[in-house]
């Protein structure tokens, strides 16, 4: 039987109804973005444990392929987080595009001369700034998770992946200017995503500028570490 039958049809018509209205996809957005921060902050605490040497980082690669057992088999528990971080990347751009799209729609004639330029910034960071980071997730992927974009890359060995990978100087530079794009990305969708699920106040705007420079902060330390020696 089929998911979609599965779901009584005023439930999928509740649905549908959400996900339609502006308020719908916002909310979507704003807990997948949340969701994505979450995970974020986790992945750069344990790309962190390269600073502790190659036992200690290759160690907590090889522990969260045990997650699960024995309840699921080697490494699936892993792979089905990989794939609800999927749905939520997919969820968060598809949301975000159709966002845009609505709201040119709505107000077709071009700013006047003049405008603030920071009512435009935000708004054109947040847009073109999803857009780079999907590339760039894709490249990362292939040279940190699957390795065909890493001529050096040795299954099982990330300590060893991530040293060979940050000693080339055109990478680091991908991975600032994707790292510096993500910074903006979080300081401005933060704020935006908190407002969308109703929570106000002044905090807000500090507690996203917080979050975006501790997240790009941390991942910055692992190339830094690499170029300067203190990995090796």
């Amino acid at each position: 039987m089929s998911t979609d039958l599965a779901v009584p049809p005023r439930k999928r018509t509740s649905i549908r109804r959400f996900w339609a209205s502006t308020i719908g996809k916002k909310a979507v957005m704003a807990v997948t973005g949340l969701a994505l921060v979450g995970f974020l902050f986790a992945h750069m605490l344990g790309n962190l444990k390269v600073f502790l040497g190659p036992a200690e980082m290759n160690h907590y690669a090889a522990w969260l392929r045990t997650l699960g057992e024995p309840v699921l088999p080697y490494s699936v528990l892993l792979w089905i987080l990989r794939a609800g971080l999927l749905v939520a990347v997919v969820l968060h751009v598809t949301a975000a595009v159709q966002l845009s799209r609505r709201d040119r729609a709505a107000r077709p004639v071009r700013y006047a001369h003049g405008q603030r330029a920071r009512a435009r910034f935000a708004p054109g960071t947040m847009r073109w700034g999803g857009a780079t980071l999907a590339v760039y997730v894709v490249w990362h992927l292939l040279d940190l998770t699957v390795g065909v974009a890493n001529r050096d890359f040795v299954e099982g060995q990330p300590y060893h992946n991530v040293v060979a990978d940050f000693s080339v100087w055109w990478v680091n530079l991908i991975y600032v200017a994707a790292l510096l794009m993500l910074g903006l990305h979080l300081h401005h969708g933060f704020a935006s995503a908190a407002r969308t699920l109703g929570f106000t106040g002044g905090a807000l705007k500090k507690t996203g500028t917080v979050v975006a420079v501790v997240i790009t902060g941390g991942f910055l330390a692992v190339p830094i570490g690499v170029m300067t020696g203190l990995v090796a």
